[in-house]
């Protein structure tokens, strides 16, 4: 009686081993058919020794071994009878798909039609809402009805840029036709624009920077103004021809004031020395802001500094709601951003330093200087200052494309 004791345990320990050598290379089905096989082999007890050995129930085994006698209780290539396993919810619950959709109703984005879709409402407050209209449903049951009915979790998408003018293309060539040649002539073309805005404090900076490991940078939970050192505006200019950048970080007012006088600051430090012979010089500029194509102080400034310079200042506007094709926007801000990532920008001095040591692998060499000056908001000009502005406006899209001559002195 020992020795048979014996030689029972000796043989679930040999099927364990067996099975366990075999289990991951076998579907369900071949699982059940090894489990029935080794049953038999060890007779009378056999279900219950493998049961222990292996870990599958009897009722299996036993569905194993009757298959074992009757081979074509199973079609070829399946591994459950047809209609076998578990009922899927949707099958159960007949109504549960048409409330799950009549939840998602009134929060599905995007267009109907798409074959992607997504919804604000989480997984969890689905489930949440369905168990309260009496349906017995998981959470995970519900993540995969979603993924089946097309819906998916997702980010918002940078990608609309207003209502298309119908004259955008036309615009994109007759700007990119006179910077060929003005560059051609070796006059001066700049890309200018307003970067963000930036509060200036121990406020936090998006991004990262290498750190002791443990010992971030403190900085305040709440990003409230400092009224003591409020906002930087940094206004910028980029020479498309010498690849260099020119940054005046404002601390009163983004105006149209504040915009030329920057362009008037390059011009005196950087521009004319590079451009000794330069007659034009032409301007690329969003639609918007304080150098918009509708603003009136922008062109009467601009009329002062053609007046200064004897420059022949030639603008071309950007369609509305396409800033992002402006050039200053990816050759120079965007390598600003890069370079003072994760860093507070704790003072108007700290900004001007960051901002000065951006470069590139292109050689971008980037000046920036403090402007102290203030400038008041809402100057209106009248209808009289501007008609003394010595306008030309281009034949195509005059509110785009124009030219303001200098004024000859007065005698």
């Amino acid at each position: 009686m020992f020795q048979g004791i014996l030689g029972a345990v000796a043989d679930t320990a040999a099927i364990s081993a067996r099975y366990e050598a075999l289990k991951l290379v076998l579907d369900e089905r071949a699982r059940r058919l090894l489990a029935a096989a080794e049953s038999q082999v060890v007779g009378k007890g056999g279900i219950s020794a493998v049961s222990q050995a292996t870990g599958i129930s009897r009722p299996v085994i036993r569905q194993g071994v009757a298959e074992l006698k009757d081979p074509t209780s199973l079609v070829p290539g399946r591994i459950r009878r047809k209609g076998g396993g578990r009922k899927k919810a949707v099958d159960k619950d007949e109504s549960l798909k048409s409330d799950l959709q009549g939840l998602l109703e009134s929060t599905t984005r995007g267009d109907p039609e798409s074959p992607l879709r997504w919804t604000c409402r989480s997984v969890r407050q689905l489930t949440t809402e369905l168990t309260r209209m009496k349906h017995r449903v998981s959470h995970q049951v519900v993540a995969d009805l979603l993924h089946t009915l097309g819906y998916s979790l997702q980010a918002n998408s940078k990608t609309k840029e207003g209502s298309d003018h119908p004259d955008r293309n036309a615009q994109f060539e007759h700007l990119n036709g006179k910077v060929k040649w003005c560059l051609g002539r070796r006059q001066p073309v700049i890309s200018v624009d307003t970067k963000k805005k930036e509060l200036v404090g121990d406020f936090k900076n998006n991004g990262q920077e290498l750190r002791p490991k443990g010992k971030p940078e403190l900085v305040r939970v709440h990003d409230f103004v400092d009224p003591e050192l409020g906002r930087a505006a940094p206004y910028g200019i980029y020479d498309l021809g010498r690849n260099s950048g020119w940054v005046s970080v404002g601390m009163d007012h983004d105006t149209a004031e504040f915009a030329v006088e920057t362009i008037g600051r390059w011009w005196r430090s950087m521009g004319q020395p590079a451009y000794p012979k330069a007659t034009r010089l032409l301007i690329t500029a969003d639609a918007g802001g304080s150098n918009g194509s509708r603003l009136r102080l922008w062109k009467l400034e601009l009329q002062k500094l053609a007046d200064e310079t004897g420059l022949r200042i030639v603008v071309c506007h950007f369609p509305p709601g396409t800033s992002k094709w402006n050039k200053i926007e990816h050759r120079l801000f965007s390598h600003i951003s890069q370079n003072w990532r994760g860093k507070p920008l704790r003072s108007f001095e700290t900004i001007v330093s960051l901002i000065a040591a951006t470069t590139t692998s292109t050689g971008l060499k980037v000046h920036a200087e403090l402007n102290t000056e203030t400038y008041a908001a809402g100057i209106k000009v009248s209808d009289q200052a501007f008609a003394q502005i010595k306008i030309q406006r281009d034949k195509f899209h005059g509110d785009w494309n124009y030219e303001i001559q200098p004024r000859a002195p007065a005698h």
